[in-house]
């Protein structure tokens, strides 16, 4: 029972970052445009205070630097449409996963849900191939087999499962399939 009110506790505080945008700075301040700015707007902006604070027009300001800084930082994020939507969407903690996961990653609530309450995340799982074991085999060759290249001829035994013999009546007037389905098991069904 603990456990779930923690993972309850984890799972509303993460909410509330990724929608009230509680983490880092607003970009939108930055630039001084609102939300809704369209990307001419956001472009204007970003202009002008790319011109107002360059390091060239104010030589050893530092606060100017990273005001420069902040600004390209802000505007890298708000002209590209997709960072931007990731951006309004989960805030900067958003914006730095997808940027660790790369194109088309970012923090997706469906995995947060799935973590919690296994599954419910709507997608298909792929089927999964099954790999046996590995295959040793030891070789006799010699250096300078090995150092020339060759070919060796290699033999190993393979367990096969064999089909069974197809039907076979029986006294209770049904007939009866007998399969093979591994090695030692067998399927019987009567029809």
């Amino acid at each position: 029972m603990a456990l779930r009110g923690s993972a309850l506790l984890l799972l509303a505080v993460l909410l509330s970052h990724a929608f009230l945008g509680l983490e880092g700075k607003s970009y939108y301040e930055v630039l001084g445009v609102s939300k809704g700015a369209s990307e001419e707007q956001i472009k204007r902006a970003y202009r002008k205070l790319a011109l107002q604070y360059h390091p060239d027009k104010n030589p050893g300001n530092e606060e100017a630097n990273k005001k420069f800084a902040d600004i390209n930082n802000a505007y890298e994020v708000l002209a590209d449409q997709e960072k931007r939507k990731i951006y309004d969407r989960y805030g900067e903690e958003g914006l730095k996963q997808f940027a660790a996961g790369g194109e088309g990653s970012g923090m997706n609530i469906q995995d947060i849900f799935s973590s919690f309450f296994g599954g419910g995340g709507g997608e298909e799982e792929e089927d999964v191939v099954v790999k046996g074991d590995d295959v040793i085999v030891e070789l006799d060759a010699t250096l300078e087999d090995l150092y020339m290249g060759g070919s060796l001829k290699v033999w190993r035994e393979k367990n096969v499962i064999k089909p069974a013999p197809g039907k076979r009546s029986c006294n209770c007037r049904n007939e009866v399939y007998h399969r093979q389905l591994a090695q030692n098991v067998q399927q019987m069904t009567e029809q």
